[in-house]
């Protein structure tokens, strides 16, 4: 086994190079998602969540970005930033939840409620971006609707999400019914037990999770959130909500606190699609490029950029 796990920390060190290699040739930066395999959470040049990770790709200066994540996160930052070439290492990693809305459901919901601001999760394409009237992160969902002017707002595609801003504004929220299938995974009973097992811990929760999970929560946050909450907080034993890959980082940036998944199902399939191998590959053949039709790009840059003013 010893000799096995040698062998693994080689060949990771050996792909890590000809990363490094590939960087410097393409004049590239490689940006990840915090739900990524650890491995290649190391060998990114910046870690984030989605509105950490659209901040970073506008500032970008570099001649190609190799986007570690999801279909709308590299899409994301085509549009934000569009003289850089964006390359997505694994082209069919895409988002279920942004696949449960499209332009065609959109503007029959807007048709519903027309005199609701659209407030569009970034968990979802461009051209349903370009529909919206401003877009949001879990981290400044709430901050979004308040900078509103409308009495009612139709947050897309993420119902969790919309309920639990709608418990912290005292808007009318109307929710699509869209929601993430690994944090819809997660149950009341899963923190109960995550509990009872580590009963000093604090439970940390995402928003994309359902009500009665985020009322077992202590506090409720993004996963930039989460960071900031655990290197902040006295305690010392943590229950973590969210995609497990999170904890990586947060184990790396407090080695002398304790982490623990409130369930071992807490995997994002696609989030796990991207590798090293994927990550060369990419860069290598210059492949899976991403690509926004420009109209459809000027709608999205717009929403995207109100979020970004708002911060």
């Amino acid at each position: 086994m010893a000799v096995l796990e040698r062998h693994q920390t080689i060949d990771i060190e050996a792909k890590g190079r000809r990363i490094e290699e590939l960087k410097h040739s393409l004049d590239a930066v490689i940006l990840a998602h915090n739900y990524q395999w650890p491995d290649v959470q190391d060998v990114a040049d910046f870690v984030g969540d989605s509105l950490e990770l659209a901040q970073r790709a506008a500032g970008v200066e570099s001649r190609h970005i190799v986007f570690c994540g999801v279909d709308f996160m590299a899409e994301t930052a085509a549009v934000v930033n569009p003289h850089r070439t964006v390359l997505l290492p694994e082209p069919t990693a895409r988002c279920p939840m942004a696949a449960m809305i499209d332009v065609e459901s959109l503007l029959e919901w807007k048709a519903r409620y027309p005199k609701a601001a659209v407030v569009c999760y970034v968990n979802s394409s461009a051209e349903v971006k370009a529909q919206s009237d401003i877009c949001c992160t879990s981290a400044n969902a709430v901050r979004v609707v308040e900078s509103l002017s409308h009495d009612e707002i139709l947050m897309v595609p993420d119902q969790n999400l919309g309920r639990y801003v709608a418990t912290r504004t005292s808007k009318r929220v109307i929710l699509y019914p869209g929601y993430c299938v690994t944090h819809h995974r997660i149950e009341a009973g899963h923190v109960l037990a995550a509990r009872a097992a580590h009963p000093d811990a604090l439970v940390l929760a995402h928003p994309e999770c359902t009500s009665e999970v985020l009322a077992q929560a202590d506090a409720v946050l993004s996963t930039s959130q989460m960071l900031r909450y655990v290197a902040a907080s006295p305690g010392g034993t943590f229950l973590i909500a969210t995609e497990w890959a999170i904890i990586h980082r947060m184990q790396k940036m407090n080695p002398d606190k304790r982490f623990y998944s409130v369930s071992n199902a807490l995997v994002c399939p696609n989030m796990k699609k991207t590798t090293l191998d994927s990550v060369i590959r990419a860069m290598e053949q210059r492949q899976h490029v991403v690509r926004v039709d420009p109209q459809v790009r000027e709608g999205a840059a717009r929403a995207i950029q109100r979020m970004l003013e708002v911060g």
